[in-house]
C-alpha cells in the first residue's frame, strides 16, 4: 500500500463514530412518523397536489441527506459520495428507523438506477448524473416493462435506430411508478432484430420531459394513480447517453435487474430496516384485529404471531443473504431469494390483516380507523409478487442461477427475434 493510499485509509471515518453523527443529524433534523403512517398497499391517500409537494420535500431531504455529508454512502467520493462501506450505510439506516427519510429518492432512483451508471456509465455520464441524483435534484425511473412482454424483458418491442450521432425510439413502456413526477429513466431498446433476443438489446439515458415523451397515467382498483404508461415517439437521445456496448444491453440488464431485485438491500438504498414498497406490518395488523374487537380470538392472535415470525424471518434472510454475497459464499444472483420471500410473505401478511379483521374488513366506514382500506388491500396483494420483477422470475433464477438446474425449455433461444411468432397485437 502507499502513503497516500495509507493517508487515505487513515482518514475514513469510523462506523462508531459515523452512526454517533448519524444518529446526531437525524434526532436533530427529521421528524418523527407516527406508528401505522405509512401503510396499505399504494393507497390513494393523497390528491396531486399534495403528491406533488410531497416528492418536492423527498427532494428537500436528500439534499439535507448530502449537505450533512450522509448521501451516497457507498458512492465514490469523485462522483459526491462519501466513498465509505456498507457498514456505514447499515448504521445509517438502523439510525433512521421511526423518521423519515427521502423515500421517493431510493427506488429505482438510488437502485437499480444509480448502481448501473456506477457499473456501465461512462466517466462523463456519472460526473453529470450522480451528483445530481446525490443532491435531489434527478429522481429517475426505469423503463424495462412492455404492455406485450410482461416478465419477458428481453422481448423488448421498443425499437432504437442509429441516425448519425443519434438514436431515435420509437415504442411503449409500462407500470412506470412515479414516472408523472420524475426526471430521468433507464430505457432497454431493440437495436438488432436479426440475432437472438437477448443479443439486439441496448440501453439508452433519456430525460422524461424530452419531446416525444407522452406519459399516461393508470387508475388501479382502488384509485391509486402512479403507474404510468410512456409512449416514445421519435424520440431522439444522442449516442453519448447509450449506457454500455450497442447490442450488449443484455449484460447491462442482468445486473440492472440484479440491483433491482436488492432493493431495500442495496448499499446504495437509504430506508430504515424492514421498509419496503407496501407495509402492512405486524402492529397494522394488532391494530386492525383490536378495532375488530376480536383480539381475544386464539385463532386471531395465532394469525397475529403468523405475520410476526414471517417479518422475523425475513430480516434475518435479507441479512443471511446480504452477509453471504458480501462474503463470496453466495453469488449475486442469491439476491433473487430475498425477492422471492419478500413477495410471497408481503402478500400473506396482506391476507392475514383482511382474515382478521372478519367482516369489517368488507364493509367499512371513513371513521373505522385501521380498518379503512383492508379489503382494497386484500384485493391488491398479489402487486408484491409481480411489482420488482415477479417471484415467477424469482423463481426461476433461484432454480437455474443459484441451483444449477437445468434451464427452463423456450422456443426462441437461437431464433433471430424478427422471426419470433408474436400476435398481431
Amino acid at each position: 500500500m502507499s502513503a497516500a493510499q495509507i493517508d487515505e485509509a487513515d482518514e475514513v471515518e469510523g462506523v462508531d463514530a459515523f452512526r454517533q453523527r448519524a444518529r446526531a443529524f437525524v434526532r436533530d433534523n427529521l421528524r418523527r412518523i407516527e406508528p401505522g403512517e405509512v401503510v396499505g398497499i399504494l393507497r390513494n391517500d393523497m390528491t396531486d397536489e399534495e403528491e406533488l409537494a410531497e416528492v418536492e420535500h423527498d427532494r428537500k431531504l436528500q439534499r439535507m441527506f448530502f449537505d450533512a455529508g450522509l448521501a451516497g454512502i457507498c458512492v465514490p467520493r469523485e462522483y459526491g459520495g462519501q466513498g465509505l462501506t456498507p457498514a456505514h450505510q447499515r448504521a445509517l439506516n438502523e439510525e433512521l428507523l421511526g423518521y423519515e427519510f427521502a423515500a421517493r429518492m431510493q427506488s429505482p432512483t438510488m437502485s437499480p438506477c444509480l448502481a448501473v451508471l456506477l457499473d456501465f456509465g461512462t466517466e462523463e455520464q456519472k460526473r453529470t448524473h450522480i451528483p445530481r441524483i446525490l443532491t435531489g435534484e434527478e429522481i429517475w425511473m426505469q423503463f424495462l416493462s412492455e404492455p406485450s412482454g410482461g416478465s419477458d424483458v428481453a422481448a423488448a418491442l421498443t425499437t432504437a435506430v442509429r441516425d448519425g450521432d443519434e438514436w431515435v425510439l420509437n415504442g411503449s413502456k409500462v407500470w412506470t411508478t412515479g414516472a408523472w413526477w420524475s426526471d430521468w429513466a433507464l430505457c432497454l431498446a431493440r437495436t438488432n432484430w436479426d440475432v437472438p433476443k437477448h443479443r439486439g438489446l441496448t440501453v439508452f439515458i433519456l430525460p422524461l420531459r424530452r419531446e416525444g415523451v407522452e406519459v399516461q397515467r393508470i387508475a388501479l382498483l382502488n384509485g391509486f394513480r402512479d403507474f404510468c404508461q410512456e409512449f416514445l415517439t421519435d424520440v431522439r437521445v444522442p449516442d453519448t447517453d447509450r449506457i454500455g456496448e450497442v447490442d450488449d444491453g443484455w449484460t447491462v440488464g442482468t445486473r440492472w435487474m440484479f440491483h433491482e431485485r436488492m432493493l431495500y438491500n442495496s448499499p446504495y438504498v437509504t430506508a430504515p430496516p424492514g421498509q419496503g414498497h407496501a407495509g402492512v406490518g405486524t402492529r397494522t395488523i394488532l391494530l386492525a384485529a383490536r378495532e375488530a374487537g376480536h383480539l381475544d380470538d386464539p385463532q386471531v392472535r395465532d394469525l397475529v404471531g403468523e405475520a410476526r415470525v414471517l417479518q422475523l424471518v425475513g430480516d434475518a434472510l435479507q441479512e443471511r443473504i446480504k452477509d453471504g454475497m458480501t462474503s463470496g459464499a453466495l453469488s449475486d444472483q442469491a439476491a433473487a431469494i430475498g425477492r422471492l420471500y419478500t413477495g410471497l410473505a408481503q402478500a400473506r401478511t396482506t391476507a392475514i390483516a383482511y382474515e382478521v379483521s372478519g367482516a369489517d374488513g368488507v364493509v367499512w366506514g371513513d371513521d373505522d380507523g385501521p380498518l379503512v382500506d383492508v379489503g382494497t388491500d386484500y384485493l391488491m396483494r398479489q402487486i408484491s409478487c409481480i411489482g420488482g420483477g415477479t417471484t415467477e422470475m424469482a423463481r426461476n433464477v433461484v432454480s437455474e442461477r443459484v441451483l444449477g438446474m437445468p434451464r427452463e425449455r423456450t422456443l426462441d433461444r437461437d431464433v433471430p427475434f424478427r422471426d419470433v411468432p408474436r400476435s398481431a397485437s
